[in-house]
């Protein structure tokens, strides 16, 4: 039972540790066809990769993937596409101290106490490292979507950092890709630098909250019950690394609201049905609606800090550990483009099982 697989008929399986010589995945159930080489997948990467800015870890990693099968003459062949990125800024020496010791916050207990060992070099599998196979992945179904829904867009971008969240008001979509937090809002942008900046310096970490929005999504993607699509946009962002929480649409807000205020009308427009809110998201009853599908996740602080934290060894002696090392203040930051991912992963998997079950058939309104 090996559970590093996820997704239906577009289906993705990751490999390899942090500290091991290459991480990578296994893509399987690709259309054919699709055209795809490693300059397509290649900036998805570099907006994940460590080591740009003072507030990510300062990891060297060019995060340079290989596509080693299943693309042939610049087009996917349909077999399962093997996706390599190698590992070449390992510090394994700085682990050297947590061998014995469970860091607190991370999953050393639990990966002790369920299979007897663990690879500590920075957390082995359980490394947020992992997540570049992820956004490879990603980077194939963006592809894919591009041949069979050209104007489907999608955009993940953070919304808060620790207490502070953005102003609405102020979206800007523009101003995303300006500034090292992906924050749609420029006065948030310059505040949160400075923020941050404090706790990176005092040694400590925080969290932060990401939207990822999926534009053109059409309509009767999902299914009712157990094949939502809500249902597996969360459990795809609640895989990510450090994540805590996952909405759709109003979310936990929804439980504030009253029917009146929650329900998306909805009028005749020239085109079809038109709804004058998307309080849900772009999902009802597990189906995208054709509006503009929403998932927003929590994000923890970083549990690896200088700060001394209590912790106990694995002959159960208590010791105060500090977590050496490279990590990122905020991992928030890189988790945009992983969000963007899996939310490609999750759209494509859904269109490819409505296209089997359907044909892509539709009910008419109007």
């Amino acid at each position: 039972m090996s559970l590093n697989t996820f997704g239906h008929l577009f289906r993705v399986t990751t490999w390899g540790e942090s500290h091991g010589p290459a991480i990578g995945c296994t893509v399987d159930g690709c259309p054919p066809g699709v055209s795809l080489s490693e300059a397509d997948l290649q900036p998805w990467l570099d907006k994940r990769k460590p080591g740009q800015n003072k507030f990510t870890t300062q990891r060297k990693e060019p995060d340079e993937v290989r596509i080693l099968s299943g693309v042939f003459e610049g087009r996917t062949t349909g077999t399962p596409i093997q996706l390599m990125i190698e590992n070449t800024d390992q510090r394994s020496k700085d682990y050297g101290e947590i061998a014995s010791a469970f860091r607190p916050g991370h999953a050393d207990i639990t990966y002790h106490q369920k299979y007897g060992l663990r690879d500590y070099r920075g957390g082995g599998r359980s490394s947020a490292r992992e997540t570049a196979s992820r956004v490879a992945a990603g980077g194939v179904a963006r592809a894919a979507l591009a041949a069979l829904v050209p104007g489907l867009r999608i955009t993940g971008y953070m919304v808060q950092m620790g207490v502070k969240g953005i102003d609405r008001a102020r979206f800007d979509a523009a101003e995303i890709e300006r500034n090292p937090f992906w924050v749609p809002d420029a006065v948030a942008a310059v505040e949160w630098a400075e923020y941050l900046d404090a706790l990176r310096l005092s040694h400590n970490s925080v969290g932060a909250v990401i939207e990822v929005v999926a534009e053109g999504v059409p309509a009767g993607l999902g299914a009712p019950l157990y094949g939502k699509l809500d249902s597996d946009l969360a459990a795809a962002m609640m895989s990510i690394n450090a994540v805590k929480g996952v909405e759709i649409g109003e979310g936990m807000a929804s439980a504030s609201l009253t029917g009146v205020e929650n329900a998306d009308e909805i009028r005749m427009g020239p085109e079809g049905p038109e709804y004058l809110s998307n309080h849900a998201g772009g999902i009802l009853g597990g189906i995208s609606t054709g509006q503009p599908v929403v998932c927003r996740f929590a994000v923890k602080p970083t549990s690896s800090i200088l700060t001394p934290r209590q912790t106990v060894t694995q002959a159960g002696t208590e010791v105060d550990l500090v977590t050496k090392g490279r990590h990122d203040p905020c991992v928030g930051i890189r988790a945009v483009p992983v969000g963007e991912a899996m939310m490609a992963c999750v759209i494509l998997d859904h269109l490819l099982l409505d296209r089997g079950q359907t044909g892509g058939v539709r009910g008419l309104i109007g």
